[in-house]
């Protein structure tokens, strides 16, 4: 068992008034005995599990829940080598389609999945439940940091000692896919500052077209960007969180946008459309800051426009710069009800690190991995001829490496997300500001933290 590191104690301040109950009812529902040493529970206080691997012979059914396409064949594969731990998985919507609600209600009732697929700004809100099991102790987790992109790793530690709630799954880098026939024949340089973006923007509008689109709709998006410039929306401190949705990195971002809406140099329509697709295909939108997992996006939806993209670095705020920001990613976590997290662990582990895994989650449902000699695998060395004989990884890999592994996430992004949602739309439509929306989801993030007696300070 774990011993209770400052960092635990910073997040069990949290875990006050209606969320000791709840944190008690979902104790209650683990294994036997969470004090025991041989217990396969998880210990009370830290969230330690208590690692002892399943006696010689027994049977181990673990499981799992996740919405990867094809993560049936990955499963299939480690349970022909592995037939005295078998793994169930269930796929279905998405976190944000309703299965992080779900499976909250699971972890009340007791009957959560050893195993579940959370996005990495979603783990907070999970781990404020007490929800997680720490599997710091479980065989082979805290050996394994070495092998991931530093920053996912301090995702899955929330900076405490000693802690490891979740195994780093895929990873979103952002860069700056971009029309290159197009910006070759204006004469464009492609844009290496958010200056130079203006700029660029400002002679693509002159012709008709957009450098790219603001959506309303991907708060997570515009995180990305905050991220980018170090921002720090969310800080858990010995006497609870703070909230800082309107410092000033984030306001510069929201400026520096909302200057480009009220110049009408951005697209206002909304990423994933129809008119979304039909702006990339047909040469109104030329460029996209977007994550990894966007090359196959834009793959799909522009089929005409094959050969004419490439992908260069994200634009920097200050010239010479090399930081990137993120925009999705995930993590396979073990539950703190689970009963064998040895086993959940191990699973875990051979997902998100094995070879034969990580080329099946890349081909099968387009993963970026976490990991670094995932980032070396043969398929994402290829140059690419969507992307004009690019080996458009490359950039991506080096934009991983310079993600400020800093950032914070809060317990409350879905009330987050949906407030910088409205406040968004309302921006777009010249109704209020960016900035007016940080502001506004600032104070209804806080309103709901305090809701859930989640402490705030400052």
């Amino acid at each position: 068992m774990t011993a209770t590191t400052k960092g635990s104690r910073r997040w069990l301040a949290a875990l006050t008034g209606g969320l000791l109950l709840f944190a008690a009812a979902c104790s209650s529902s683990s294994s036997s005995s969470d004090s025991s040493a041989g217990s396969s529970g998880a210990a009370a206080g830290d969230g330690s599990a208590a690692c002892a691997p399943a006696a010689a012979g027994e049977k181990v059914n673990l499981s799992f829940y996740s919405w990867i396409p094809g993560i049936e064949k990955v499963v299939a594969t480690w349970n022909a080598a592995n037939p005295d731990i078998q793994v169930d998985v269930k796929t279905g919507p998405s976190g944000n389609g309703g299965a992080y609600q779900n499976f909250s209600n699971g972890i009340k009732a007791g009957n959560a999945p050893d195993l579940m697929q959370i996005e990495f700004d979603r783990l907070p809100n999970f781990r404020i439940q007490d929800g997680l099991a720490n599997i710091a102790s479980c065989p082979g987790v805290t050996e394994a940091k070495s092998q991931f992109v530093d920053w996912t790793w301090s995702q899955a530690t929330f900076g405490e000692a000693d802690s490891v709630y979740a195994i780093p799954q895929d990873t979103g880098p952002l860069a700056l896919f971009y029309r290159k026939d197009l910006f070759e024949q204006a004469g464009i340089a492609v844009p290496t500052t958010w200056a130079e973006f203006q700029t660029a923007a400002e002679a693509i509008a002159a012709k008709g077209a957009f450098i790219t689109n603001f959506s309303s709709g991907d708060p997570n998006q515009f995180a990305g960007f905050v991220w980018q410039n170090k921002g720090a929306w969310f800080q858990s401190t010995d006497a609870g969180w703070k909230v800082s949705l309107t410092d000033k990195a984030s306001t510069d971002v929201a400026n520096y946008w909302q200057g480009l809406i009220d110049k009408k140099l951005v697209s206002p329509v909304k990423n994933f459309t129809d008119e979304w697709n039909k702006a990339a295909d047909t040469g109104q939108l030329w460029g996209w800051v977007s994550a990894v997992w966007g090359n196959q996006t834009i793959e799909s939806n522009a089929p005409s426009t094959t050969g004419k993209w490439a992908v260069a670095p994200m634009p920097q705020w200050t010239s010479g710069g090399k930081a990137a920001g993120n925009w999705g990613g995930s993590t396979t976590a073990v539950f703190k009800g689970s009963k064998h997290p040895a086993e959940a662990a191990k699973f875990a582990l051979w997902l998100n690190t094995n070879t034969e895994s990580l080329t099946a989650l890349n081909s099968e449902g387009g993963l970026y991995p976490a990991t670094t000699a995932g980032q070396e695998l043969p398929a994402l060395q290829q140059p690419s001829a969507f992307y004009g004989g690019q080996d458009i990884f490359t950039v991506f890999k080096d934009a991983s490496s310079e993600v400020d592994p800093s950032f914070t996430w809060g317990p409350v992004m879905n009330e987050t997300y949906n407030a910088l949602t409205d406040g968004f739309g309302a921006a777009v439509n010249g109704q209020g500001t960016l900035s007016d929306a940080l502001t506004a989801a600032q104070t209804k993030t806080i309103d709901a933290m305090k809701a859930q007696s989640i402490p705030v300070v400052g």
